[in-house]
C-alpha cells in the first residue's frame, strides 16, 4: 500500500508492479500530482552531491521514454542536453571531480569550451564563465505527464491507484500488516510505503513516526517571449550556474529562470493543511531579487522580457537536501520514500531501488546516502526544519570533502563531550557463520565464489594535490573503479588512496591511473604497509 499520487509515489506503484507485485495498490487523497509534482519547474538534470544518486538520476532520465511507450501518455520530454557552468577556479574543480565520478556511473559527461556554449545557448554571455560541461542526458519534462505515466504504465502492469481517498488510520496488526483505514472504507496490506511529499509528516504521524522533513517556498519565473528563441527552430538546451546560485531552460518561446533564496522560507512548519493541493503561495519577489539580477546580467536577453508568471511553491527537502527511503529503524513493514526535493530527477530511481528492497530485500546499488537509517533519534522534526532550511539555502554552494555544516549540531552528546578534544577508534568486524544472521546466504555465496571487487592501497604519483574520495580509477583507459578516501602520507611522504578495483587488478604493483580535478596521475597498487610492514618498529 502506497499513500501518496505524486511522482515519488507513482514511480514506487510502477516499479513493484513491474517486478511482480501486481497487487501493488496506492491512495492518493487529491488527484494525481496534487502537493508539489504539479507545479514543478520540470528541469531534469544527473549531476548530484552522491555519485549513486547521480547514477539513479541517470536511471530516472533514461527511463522516460519506457513509461510513455507502456502508458501511451506523454511526458513531454525535451532531450536537449544541459551544461553546468564554472564561473571560478573552484567551481571548476568541482566540475572536474564530478567527470571522474561520471566515469565509473557510466555517465557521458565532457567539457566543451566556451564558444561552444556561445553556439548552443546565444542568450549566455560566455564573459562571466571559465569552463562549462556538458551532459546529453539533461532536458525537462511535463511534470503532470510524468507522474500520469507512471501511474497508467502501473496499471498496465496489474496495479491500481485510487484518489480521493483520504487516509485517516494506519494501524498495525499483530501479524505485522497493516490496516489503512480511509472514509471509504479499510485495507488491509502486507507493506505501508508513505509516499505523502508535504503530507509525509502528516502520513508519519498516522503510526506515531515524526519526520524531520521541512517543505520550503521555491521560486521560479517564466518570461514573456524572447526575441532571439521565437526566431530558433531549434531548443535551447538547459543550464545550471552554481555560482549564480540559478537554473534555466526554455519554456515556450521565453525562458524559465529558478533559484535558491538565500534567505530560506520554511512553510507551514507546524504541518500541511489538509485543504491545500492545487494552490500556490504568495510571491516574494524581494527574496530572490538579488539573484535574479545575477540572472539578467549572465542572461542580458532576460532583461528586456516581460515576467509573465512568478511561481512561489512549497517541495519538501530532508535534512541533507538527500531523499529518505528505506525501511524505517524499529518499525516493521513501514517503508518512506519522502524528502525527494528533485522527484523529476530521482523518482524513477528512488521507485526501483525501493521495490528492489521490498521484493529481494536489499536494493541492487549503494543507497546509504538516501537511506533513512542515516538519521538516528536525534533527527527530531524541528532538526529537520534547521538543517533543512541550511541545505536549502546552500543548494548551489560549494561543499568542500568531508565539510560538516554548522547548524542543528549537538543535538546528542557524551557525557564527556564539554571535556573531549579528540576521538579515536577503530572498528574489527568478526563473523560467526554458524550463528544465523540477515544476509548470511548472500554472504556465504559472495564467500564461495570470490567477490568481484576488492579495497587496495594505492601510491599516486603526485605532485601537490590529492584525492579525497569518488575519483575514478583507470587502467587502459578505461574506468574500473573508484577512490573511497586517501591523502598524503606525511610520514612516507607519498599521496595515497583506497579504492575498489575489480579482484584480478588486486595485485601487488598492478599500474593503474587515478584522476585527480581532471588529470591522470600514475598509481600502483600495494599489498602491505609501507611503514613498518614487519612491526618491528613497533615491536622496538
Amino acid at each position: 500500500m502506497i499513500i501518496g499520487g505524486g511522482v515519488v509515489g507513482c514511480s514506487i506503484l510502477f516499479h513493484l508492479a513491474k517486478f511482480g507485485w501486481k497487487d501493488s495498490v496506492l491512495l492518493e487523497r487529491s488527484e494525481l500530482t496534487s502537493g508539489s509534482s504539479w507545479h514543478a519547474a520540470g528541469q531534469i538534470h544527473t549531476i548530484s552531491s552522491d555519485p549513486n544518486i547521480s547514477r539513479l538520476q541517470g536511471y530516472t532520465i533514461n527511463l522516460y521514454k519506457e513509461i510513455e511507450e507502456i502508458s501511451g501518455q506523454s511526458v513531454g520530454m525535451h532531450s536537449t542536453g544541459g551544461f553546468y557552468l564554472a564561473s571560478n577556479k573552484d567551481w571548476y574543480d568541482y566540475l572536474k571531480r564530478e567527470r571522474s565520478k561520471a566515469r565509473y556511473m557510466g555517465l557521458d559527461q565532457e567539457f566543451i569550451s566556451l564558444e561552444e556554449v556561445a553556439r548552443l545557448h546565444p542568450l549566455i554571455d560566455p564573459k562571466h564563465y571559465i569552463a562549462a560541461l556538458w551532459d546529453p542526458l539533461d532536458g525537462d519534462i511535463d511534470p503532470s505527464g510524468v507522474t500520469y505515466a507512471y501511474a497508467k504504465a502501473a496499471k498496465v502492469h496489474g496495479a491500481s491507484y485510487h484518489t480521493h481517498t483520504l487516509v485517516i488510520e494506519t494501524n498495525q496488526r499483530a501479524d505485522g500488516s497493516w490496516d489503512v483505514v480511509t472514509e471509504k472504507g479499510t485495507i488491509n496490506a502486507e507493506h505501508l510505503v508513505n509516499a505523502g511529499g508535504l503530507w509525509a509528516r502528516e502520513v508519519g504521524l498516522l503510526s506515531g513516526l515524526h519526520l524531520p522533513v521541512q517543505p520550503m517556498e521555491h521560486h521560479y519565473l517564466i518570461t514573456e517571449a524572447i526575441p532571439e528563441i521565437e526566431a530558433r527552430e531549434e531548443r535551447l538546451p538547459a543550464g545550471i550556474d552554481y555560482e549564480g546560485n540559478m537554473y534555466f531552460r526554455q519554456e515556450g518561446k521565453g525562458m524559465l529562470l529558478g533559484t535558491y533564496e538565500p534567505v530560506a522560507t520554511p512553510w507551514s512548519v507546524s504541518g500541511t493543511p489538509q485543504s491545500f493541493g492545487h494552490e500556490l503561495l504568495e510571491p516574494q519577489l524581494d527574496h530572490i531579487a538579488e539573484r535574479l539580477a545575477l540572472g539578467f546580467e549572465r542572461l542580458p536577453a532576460l532583461k528586456k522580457a516581460g515576467i509573465k508568471d512568478l511561481i512561489n511553491g512549497p517541495f519538501t527537502f530532508g535534512p541533507d537536501g538527500n531523499p529518505m527511503i528505506g525501511p524505517v529503524p524499529g518499525m516493521s513493514n513501514y517503508w518512506t520514500a519522502v524528502g525527494v526535493m528533485a522527484g523529476f530527477c530521482q523518482a524513477g530511481g528512488v521507485g526501483m531501488c525501493l521495490a528492489e528492497w521490498m521484493i529481494d530485500g536489499e536494493p541492487s546499488i549503494d543507497v546509504w546516502a538516501m537511506d533513512i537509517a542515516r538519521f538516528g533519534d536525534y533527527a527530531s522534526p524541528h532538526y529537520g526544519t534547521v538543517k533543512s532550511t541550511e541545505n536549502y539555502e546552500r543548494r548551489f554552494i560549494l561543499k568542500f570533502p568531508n565539510e560538516t555544516l554548522p547548524r542543528g549540531r549537538r543535538q546528542r552528546t557524551t557525557a564527556l563531550y564539554d571535556r573531549l578534544t579528540a576521538a579515536e577508534s577503530g572498528l574489527d568486524v568478526f563473523i560467526n557463520w554458524n550463528k544465523d544472521f540477515v544476509g548470511k546466504q548472500a554472504a556465504l555465496d559472495e564467500r564461495g565464489r570470490g567477490p568481484e571487487k576488492r579495497l587496495v592501497s594505492l601510491t599516486i604519483d603526485t605532485d601537490d594535490i590529492d584525492v579525497s574520495n569518488d575519483e575514478a580509477i583507470l587502467k587502459d583507459s578505461e574506468c574500473i573503479g573508484y577512490v573511497t578516501s586517501g591523502g598524503f602520507a606525511h610520514t612516507l611522504q607519498r599521496s595515497m588512496a583506497l579504492g575498489y578495483v575489480p579482484s584480478e587488478l588486486a595485485k601487488a604493483d598492478t599500474a593503474l591511473e587515478v584522476e585527480i580535478n581532471g588529470k591522470m596521475y600514475a598509481a600502483r597498487v600495494v599489498d602491505k604497509p609501507l611503514y613498518d610492514p614487519g612491526g618491528d618498529k613497533m615491536r622496538a
